[in-house]
């Protein structure tokens, strides 16, 4: 295999290296040992290796040619690892143990550059990031993270760090350098927010996602620097109102589905697309961007199990799933089958959108198609739930149908095998309601 040489009984890398690093890299050859007598695992290891090298090259190439004080503070930080350190301002490491000084200049090795003494010894300017910028930083850093998100999973995820940041600007009086968001000026932002919820009865809940979502920014802020004990401004920062009780989304009662949204001509006022996601729902109990996000590829009506196949998706139908536990195969019965055979290419008109949950309730409530004001159409997935329990089906069962991790379900390791498809399909059997001739 091309790269590989054997010296005694331990297999060796060998490479050209590029002529584009020749700024930073010498030697025309660079070597390894792969510490390994065997062949077939050198194979295997030997495409890694190469990556590594090659990675911190472009590394070393960026702390030399700058580019960008986060990109090079970045790329200094993956040199230093690469080496076996976590990179520290030189201020640092000259106040820290003299042994680790020590170790750091006996690691830049004489054929190194200046750009990994630079990382090594701390050489880097920490970079000036304005928190009008922070988003997209972290949006940078999160790339591979965010990989499977739509334009629409993106928007949901940027638009509310954006206003997180906009409202701490706020609170602060303007912007300022993201390395001086402190922990009073944390509890500026809480103040802002205090003020805001006594003046215009502002929602706790969107305060504290506020908080979450400064104190993740942050976070991988300084991660993607490699900063070593980052500060954690926003750490036990959150508003409590103890008076307020737990909700969560009503069901929507079993007789009511029945009678009211099963009757003859009762869901006209909907167009034909939400009428039968909402018919999807009411027999699947999946979330509602489950059903009307899916690519067409995931209607599985030919097989002998008709289903759906939630799971992440690549390409232009790039979509992400809410967690791993999400990703499963749901049967359809019942009104859900009817609906998927009607529409087997899925839901073009509310794909990559968030219109639907908003259009639906609006509509069914105009028509007083809901118990009362409190209830919409997302309490049919507990009512799914509701009707598992009253046919005592175990807690892990109901986890693996709804998409919850069954590891935190049952708060204990998970053995055996996943919930089969035809497993699920009897549960799904078991609870279905009647179709009505005219939802056929």
């Amino acid at each position: 295999m091309a790269g590989l040489v054997k010296r005694g009984k331990t297999w060796h890398l060998r490479m050209r290296i590029p002529k584009r690093f020749a700024e930073v890299e010498p030697r025309k050859e660079a070597h390894r040992s792969l510490e390994t007598d065997s062949l077939r695992r050198a194979q295997e290891l030997l495409p890694a290796i190469k990556a590594g090298i090659i990675a911190e090259l472009e590394d070393r190439l960026t702390v030399r040619q700058g580019g960008g004080e986060v990109l090079a503070a970045q790329a200094a930080a993956r040199v230093a690892m690469a080496r076996g350190f976590t990179y520290r301002p030189v201020s640092d490491i000259a106040r820290g143990p003299l042994g680790d000084l020590l170790a750091r200049v006996e690691a830049v090795e004489p054929q190194d550059g200046v750009e990994v003494a630079q990382a090594l010894l701390g050489g880097v300017e920490a970079p000036t990031v304005l928190l009008s910028d922070l988003v997209d930083e972290v949006e940078r850093f999160a790339t591979h993270e965010n990989r499977f998100k739509n334009e629409n999973q993106m928007r949901l995820w940027r638009n509310p760090r954006k206003r997180a940041v906009a409202n701490l600007i706020a609170a602060l009086g303007g912007d300022r350098d993201v390395r001086e968001v402190d922990h009073a000026a944390a509890l500026q932002h809480k103040v802002w927010w205090t003020k805001r919820i006594n003046a215009e009865g502002q929602s706790i809940e969107t305060a504290n996602k506020d908080f979450a979502n400064m104190a993740g920014m942050l976070r991988r802020f300084y991660e993607s620097i490699g900063q070593p004990n980052p500060p954690e401004p926003y750490r036990k920062v959150f508003i409590k109102d103890r008076h307020k009780q737990d909700e969560r989304k009503l069901e929507i009662p079993v007789e009511w589905i029945v009678e009211k949204w099963f009757a003859p001509g009762a869901l006209d006022s909907l167009n034909a697309e939400a009428r039968d996601i909402l018919l999807i729902s009411i027999e699947t109990g999946c979330r509602q961007s489950e059903i009307y996000d899916l690519p067409a590829s995931a209607f599985v009506l030919d097989h002998a199990i008709p289903h759906l196949s939630i799971k992440l998706e690549e390409g232009d139908e790039r979509r992400e799933v809410k967690n791993p536990a999400a990703v499963r195969l749901v049967p359809l019965v019942g009104v859900a089958l009817a609906a998927a055979r009607r529409n087997p290419n899925g839901f073009p008109r509310y794909r990559g959108k968030s219109s639907y949950s908003a259009a639906v309730n609006k509509t069914l409530r105009s028509h007083g198609l809901l118990p009362t004001d409190r209830h919409t159409v997302g309490g049919v997935r507990h009512t799914w739930e509701s009707r598992m329990v009253q046919h005592k089906l175990r807690n892990e069962k109901r986890g693996a149908m709804m998409g919850h991790s069954i590891k935190r379900v049952i708060s204990r390791e998970v053995y055996g095998d996943d919930l089969s498809l035809k497993k699920k399909l009897k549960i799904a059997q078991m609870i279905a309601l009647p179709v009505p001739d005219h939802l056929q």
